[in-house]
Formats: C-alpha cells, structure tokens, sequence
C-alpha cells in the first residue's frame, strides 16, 4: 500500500520561505515521477513542479526561480522549498506519485498541507 504523507505547511509572511516534505511508504518511490500540486479556494488543483527518477525537473510558470523541487531516493522523501513566498501562493499543496506504470495504478496523491502567505 502507498502512503505519502506531507509535512512542512503553515502561515508565513509574504517574502518569507517554507520547506515542505512529502514521505512516500511502499516501494514505487524510485520508479516514480514526484511532484507537487496546490489547490487554492474556489480553483481548480494545478501543477506546481514536479521531479523525474533521474532528477529532471519542470515548474509552473509562476514559481520559476522562487520554488525548488528536489528528492532523496535513500529517504523516499520529496521536498519543495518555497522563497519568496506571495500571498496568491496560499493553498492546500499536495504531493503527487505518478509510477512508470501509472496506467495501470494510477496517481497517488497525499492528504495535503495548509500553505498561508499573509500580506
């Protein structure tokens, strides 16, 4: 059974930073394109950024140059820093799992985290 469990979430003034971690239990972590994903009030989920096996990396258009995404395979855990954080950046994140075989599993996804930037 896959669990990803996020952590790191929370209220921070706008110019300030937040890291948030994603732990994935199971065994698809290394087969896995991770990313993250936040769904503000009133809008639809959309992608935020997210990381191949190999490490090849994609971003949204606006969080390029402030977000980071990066993994540790050894601790099957994902990580998105977050700089310069902007109050339309407020949203529940979520991690996501999309395996090799996603046609087959399908996604998963975490139970999400609370992001609050204060202006």
């Amino acid at each position: 059974q896959v669990q990803l469990v996020e952590s790191g979430g929370g209220l921070v003034q706008a110019g300030g930073s937040l890291r948030l971690s994603c732990a994935a239990s199971g065994s698809i972590f290394s087969f896995s394109t991770m990313g993250w994903y936040r769904q503000a009030t009133g809008k639809q989920r959309e992608l935020v950024a997210t990381i191949t096996s190999g490490g090849s990396t994609n971003y949204a258009d606006s969080v390029k140059g402030r977000f980071t995404i990066s993994r540790d395979n050894a601790k099957n855990t994902v990580y998105l820093q977050m700089n310069s954080l902007k109050p339309e950046d407020t949203a529940v994140y979520y991690c996501n799992a999309r395996p090799r075989w996603v046609a087959v599993t399908g996604d998963y996804w975490g139970q999400g985290t609370q992001v609050t930037v204060s202006s």
